[in-house]
């Protein structure tokens, strides 16, 4: 289950993202952009992700998933679409020469923290 990893991941650098002044800063939400193709299960890397922030200033904090759909541009007629199903052929000319646009990413897009400072 390579979400395990993955959430390990998401938590160090939203750890690191905390600035050293704000002593009692907890993260709130940490936002992530997942393609379609980045072979990742969203259940499961929340569900890693809720095992990896105890004890840390992540806990109780919420993983927001945005799915990235899968958008394509032919290389011949430059036609661009969103690729629901498993053909990777173009919509107009059906060329096989595509270029992948989204699909494949994985970023933070954002991490909220809230000073609890008093």
């Amino acid at each position: 289950m390579h979400e395990m990893g993955i959430a390990m991941e998401i938590v160090d650098i939203a750890k690191a993202s905390i600035p050293a002044d704000m002593t009692g800063a907890k993260v709130q939400r940490v936002n992530l952009q997942v393609g379609r193709l980045s072979a990742i299960v969203a259940d499961s890397l929340r569900f890693c992700f809720d095992l990896v922030v105890k004890d840390t200033p992540l806990e109780g904090a919420e993983l927001a998933i945005e799915e990235v759909p899968v958008v394509a541009r032919c290389k011949d007629c430059r036609a661009e679409w969103t690729i629901t199903e498993p053909v990777f052929t173009c919509k107009a000319c059906q060329s096989g020469a595509i270029d992948i646009l989204s699909g494949r990413e994985l970023d933070i897009k954002s991490i909220e923290i809230e000073d609890n400072e008093e």
